[in-house]
């Protein structure tokens, strides 16, 4: 199925003045990343058994080994309690505040995954040229920095 923003890119004299390059780059932007989100969790799904958001609580867990303080436990927290991948952690400082962290269990659980989508991913973008890829990222890198800057504070 080809999605509307490619039949433009297929077809430009059709639709010349239609819309904004901007516009245009959006949407391939957008088409591009809601293809790789939709596929990444459709493995993860079938692969491990476990949804986007459980794989990156994990994830955030991965990067503090010392835990993270919630203030309320959501249900995929529970879900990680009930399953033996998290443990709570009690402060002692401050009784009201409790922590999470993986546990052993949880992080060989999260190496798995993570190998498992680093090769996703490699396998995604391996038919785009290394010079495209670095060319990319520092076009998107430059986009953020625009965007970042047009952005009004609150």
């Amino acid at each position: 199925m080809i999605d509307a923003e490619t039949r433009l890119d297929e077809h430009p004299d059709e639709h010349a003045g239609d819309h904004k390059d901007e516009t245009r780059l959006w949407l391939r932007l957008l088409t591009c990343a809601t293809m790789i989100e939709s596929e990444i969790r459709s493995r993860l799904r079938r692969d491990f058994g476990v949804t986007l958001p459980r794989f990156d609580l994990m994830a955030q867990l991965e990067k503090a080994p010392d835990g993270m303080t919630l203030g309320a436990l959501t249900g995929l927290v529970q879900s990680l309690l009930r399953d033996g991948m998290v443990e709570r952690i009690a402060q002692p400082t401050d009784r009201r505040t409790t922590s999470v962290r993986l546990t052993t269990s949880g992080r060989a659980s999260f190496a798995a995954m993570a190998a498992a989508h680093g090769a996703w991913l490699g396998a995604m973008f391996a038919r785009v040229p290394a010079p495209d890829r670095a060319a990319l990222m520092a076009t998107l890198a430059a986009l953020k920095t625009s965007v970042r800057a047009d952005v009004k504070e609150p």
